[in-house]
Formats: C-alpha cells, sequence, structure tokens
C-alpha cells in the first residue's frame, strides 16, 4: 500500500521531530558506553550514524518539499 503524499508528509514530520531527537540520544548513550576512541574514529562513527538513521526512511521523505501531486 503506498503512502499518500499528505501521510508522508506527516509521517516526515514526525520523524524528524520525535525519532531523530530519540536517535540522537541513543547514540550519545551507546557511545558513552565505550572507552573513549580516537577523535578521528569517535568522529567517523558520529558521521556513520548520523547517515545511516535516514537510510530506512527515505521513501518517507522522497518529493516531500515539493508541491501536492494531487493537487
Amino acid at each position: 500500500m503506498a503512502l499518500s503524499w499528505r501521510t508522508r508528509r506527516r509521517l516526515a514530520l514526525l520523524l524528524l521531530l520525535v525519532g531523530m531527537p530519540a536517535y540522537v540520544v541513543v547514540a550519545v548513550t551507546v557511545m558513552s558506553l565505550l572507552d573513549r576512541p580516537h577523535w578521528a574514529v569517535e568522529l567517523g562513527i558520529y558521521v556513520a550514524l548520523g547517515v545511516l538513521w535516514a537510510l530506512p526512511f527515505r521513501f518517507v521523505f522522497k518529493g516531500v518539499g515539493r508541491e501536492d501531486p494531487d493537487a
């Protein structure tokens, strides 16, 4: 079942306002449990985690910034 443009837009907003801050808290908590690696390794991990969270939700964010195609 394909999501409508309005549903995708609302879901994208929910993910950005609720899901992303929760993901950041989880990522920082997990990183704090590990011994502190070299700053370059730590930066690489944070960059990878920053990209990784959005990959499963590509279909939600695709085309959300454009005008409603059904209108």
